[in-house]
């Protein structure tokens, strides 16, 4: 018996929202057979940055024109959606990550496409947010009945790497006995890893982790790594700051961070705030921060278990099921 289409695209690319597709793809290929698109907005050709998602939004059209008349459910998370039939949204499960005015470099045009977006979301079949935060947003714009989906991790994995010996990973990424690494996580923009810089800067037993693509220079030591390279540098850290200018869908690295028993400051704003309500992660104040980095650091342990034990309720098993319970409800 030849399974059923689900449409969706490549889930390219390394932010959270990519990371999420792409776990939501393998809870569930054995349910569905996945006819994935570009997803142009990551294509190297595109040359200049700027409206790349008005871009995608335009290169996109015909091939979702090719599909309205096709069989199968669509699984979808982007400004594309304005493409979709009434006959379309009516088998699609839509994915709000979050929504970011700052983040839109071609404002113009793209706004109004959110616009549109929001107009179409309650035709949709189903809708999952990431945190309770963005189906409130949702609420507040007459979307009811959303899913919360929590983001979700290899908690093997992650077992594994709080197991190693923390003192030859600190050795491997040149930390000394006595000096503190706080972890700022991904150097992209709007994350805030400028201001934490700034205000930890001059402190000569400190040093600021940053991780990812680097999109801005503020650390004092930035690694582009491997997975399993990228967890023996969480093993390393002492610390987790996060200060987003942005409203984040949730924060993969803060969560990450957690999970490895790292407490935390966490701005608490938007998904970012649920993540820090729900594990009792203090605020940062802009005018101490400096002290309360090294009083986080000195957390007991049964404070960073707590934090880790609540977490570990996102585990691949919880997402999995989760996921193929929607995709179930929309097949029958």
């Amino acid at each position: 018996m030849t399974a059923p289409v689900a449409h969706s695209y490549v889930p390219t690319g390394p932010t959270g929202g990519r990371a999420y597709l792409r776990m939501v793809q393998q809870a569930t290929a054995d349910l569905v057979r996945w006819n994935l698109l570009p997803d142009y907005k990551y294509q190297d050709d595109f040359g200049e940055p700027r409206g790349r998602r008005v871009r995608h939004v335009t290169r996109i059209a015909s091939d979702l024109a090719a599909l309205r008349d096709a069989p199968g459910i669509f699984v979808w998370d982007d400004l594309s959606l304005v493409h979709f039939t009434p006959q379309m949204l009516s088998r699609t499960i839509f994915i709000l990550h979050h929504y970011e005015p700052l983040e839109q470099d071609f404002p113009e045009a793209e706004e109004a496409l959110w616009q549109q977006l929001f107009a179409l979301i309650p035709q949709c079949a189903a809708v999952v947010c990431v945190a309770p935060y963005w189906a409130r947003f949702l609420q507040g714009r007459g979307v009811t009945g959303t899913t919360v989906i929590y983001n979700s991790f290899d908690l093997e994995e992650i077992h594994q790497a709080r197991a190693l010996d923390r003192d030859i990973c600190r050795a491997e990424f040149g930390f000394g006995p006595e000096q503190l690494a706080v972890y700022g996580g991904r150097a992209g923009y709007r994350k805030g890893t400028e201001t934490v810089a700034r205000l930890l800067a001059g402190a000569p037993d400190l040093r600021l982790v940053t991780t990812g693509r680097q999109l801005v220079e503020t650390a004092d030591s930035h690694h582009n790594l491997p997975r399993d390279a990228f967890l023996r540098l969480l093993r390393v850290c002492d610390v987790g700051v996060f200060m987003p200018v942005m409203h984040e869908g949730w924060s993969r690295c803060a969560a990450e961070a957690l999970l490895m028993d790292m407490p935390c400051l966490l701005r608490p704003r938007a998904g970012l705030g649920d993540l820090a309500a729900l594990t009792g992660q203090p605020a940062p104040a802009l005018d101490r921060l400096l002290d309360q980095v090294r009083e986080r650091a000195a957390a007991p342990a049964v404070e960073r278990r707590r934090a880790r034990t609540i977490l570990t309720r996102h585990s691949l098993d919880y997402f999995t099921q989760e996921w193929r319970a929607l995709v179930r409800r929309l097949l029958t």
